[in-house]
């Protein structure tokens, strides 16, 4: 009996101080922090007026957390990563860090620029995709005009940086590319599923823009690196495609994967391709980019990605096609350290021409000192012929003001 009086006592008293919260000040502190659910209990006007600071700050954050997601920030920032390199490969020696920066910027404002477009045009399939349907656009966090003005804006702003910033030809690129992407590779993916091969030549342009934004011209060195994300783009994106078929065809994209329900074509394309990678390495030594250790560590790269592709087409499932595209994931920088750690300079590349011009000197004045037989001088010995003068980059480092030197034997 005394039990049940005490717990009545206690409901009593409870519903007493929810009443009344002023009869009670450690209950008074519930219930001013259920206050700010509730418009008829007791409010203090501080708690119900947030400072405009805290306004500001969660709509600033609010709206970059919108355009970090619009602009694919982690896959903006792979391509900087590329255009950099290409940069620093393009600089032939000293890196001119202010204009590498620069052209980073570009890149990524291009490339924020183009990811924003691609989410606009695709606005309807996200929001069937689970894989896409928590984006700003479709789970209408931000509107379709305002995405569109942040694309325009950071997609001119960045074209005319490397206008101003480092030459009309980078600029160019990055303004073809912005096109590329937008325009053809985004509408592709719903057509038909060339629009893997077209993204792959969208991803091989940035290191493209970077050497350009370096060196201001474009040559058969420069195609290497191009030709590597190229190539890698093919098993990258066969190996998504495969995992994520079931969404890709829910949204409405034409996947090579989804007319290929074996998966044997499409592991057999990325096989194939991975294996289009394994000479690079030697022609990265042979054109004189690189030395010979980079060709040696990017041919057991390469081996080690087109394993992967092999386990994939000998084992056509999810699990496989997921190891692939983590072992892509690896290849990529680790591929790009290599080539930045073992490029050659300019300057190396003078000094092995020089050396290789004087040993041909040498062998000149000993193979015109011979004597035949019968102890009469060789006529026909090379005297007089001229070594191998050094290939342009004389002409134009340590001094463009003096003439490319003459090995002519006297």
């Amino acid at each position: 009996m005394m039990t049940m009086f005490r717990r009545n006592w206690n409901c009593a008293t409870l519903y007493s101080r929810l009443v009344n919260p002023s009869t009670s000040s450690s209950f008074h502190n519930v219930t001013h922090l259920r206050s700010s659910s509730s418009s008829n209990l007791h409010l203090s006007p501080s708690s119900v007026v947030p400072s405009k600071s805290t306004d500001l700050f969660s709509l600033a954050r609010h709206y970059g957390n919108c355009y970090a997601e619009l602009s694919k920030a982690r896959l903006s920032l792979l391509v900087v990563a590329t255009s950099g390199t290409g940069f620093v490969l393009g600089s032939g020696g000293a890196v001119d860090l202010s204009s590498l920066s620069m052209t980073c910027l570009g890149t990524m404002m291009v490339a924020a620029s183009a990811s924003t477009l691609n989410q606009v045009f695709e606005i309807k399939n996200d929001a069937i995709m689970r894989r896409t349907s928590q984006r700003p656009l479709p789970s209408g966090r931000i509107t379709i005009p305002h995405a569109v003005g942040w694309a325009s804006s950071v997609g001119l702003a960045g074209t005319a940086l490397l206008a101003t910033q480092t030459n009309m030809l980078a600029a160019g690129l990055a303004a073809s590319n912005l096109i590329l992407y937008s325009f053809v590779y985004t509408p592709l993916k719903q057509i038909h599923p060339v629009n893997t091969w077209v993204g792959a030549v969208v991803g091989a342009i940035p290191p493209l823009l970077g050497w350009a934004a370096a060196s201001g011209d474009i040559s058969l060195n420069s195609l290497i690196l191009p030709a590597a994300l190229y190539f890698w783009q093919i098993p990258h994106f066969m190996a998504l495609a495969y995992m994520c078929r079931d969404d890709y065809a829910a949204g409405g994209f034409k996947m090579y994967s989804l007319a290929d329900p074996s998966g044997r074509k499409t592991a057999l394309v990325a096989m194939r391709n991975s294996i289009y990678l394994i000479p690079l390495g030697f022609l990265a030594y042979d054109w004189g980019v690189t030395s010979g250790w980079f060709c040696l560590e990017s041919t057991a790269l390469t081996l080690a990605i087109s394993a992967a592709a092999f386990s994939f087409y000998r084992d056509r499932t999810k699990e496989s096609a997921r190891r692939m595209f983590h072992a892509s994931l690896l290849y990529l920088p680790v591929f790009m350290t290599g080539f930045l750690v073992h490029r050659r300079t300019d300057n190396q590349q003078i000094i092995e021409v020089n050396a290789k011009g004087f040993v041909k000197s040498s062998s000149s004045v000993e193979s015109s000192d011979m004597v035949d037989k019968s102890g009469n001088q060789n006529i026909k010995g090379r005297r007089g012929t001229r070594a191998r003068p050094p290939v342009a980059y004389a002409s134009i480092a340590p001094f463009p003001f003096l003439p490319a030197p003459s090995y002519e034997v006297i």
